[in-house]
């Protein structure tokens, strides 16, 4: 970047760097959405959930459908079927 390029967009740093921010963020959060490790996680939580009788049997299904959908779809490298 020359200098006369680096002065006329110097005002549009801050938009670079929030974008930067923004990004760096949402690779994190890919990562974690595909991590078996986390959905496993999840899926105690839920298994928890249920036996403590803190969610209805239909609520538990639904959940673990969905959770098990990302589980199977992280396992194989392919992009989760995120149903809501």
């Amino acid at each position: 970047m020359g200098l006369i390029t680096g002065l006329l967009t110097l005002p549009l740093a801050p938009v670079r760097g929030v974008v930067w921010v923004a990004e760096k963020i949402n690779d994190a959060a890919e990562r974690e959405l595909h991590d078996p490790g986390v959905l496993r996680a999840q899926l105690a939580v839920l298994n928890r959930e249920f036996e403590d009788g803190d969610i209805s049997l239909e609520e538990f299904e639904r959940e673990e459908e969905r959770l098990l959908d990302r589980l199977h779809a992280a396992q194989a490298g392919a992009a989760p079927n995120d149903r809501r």
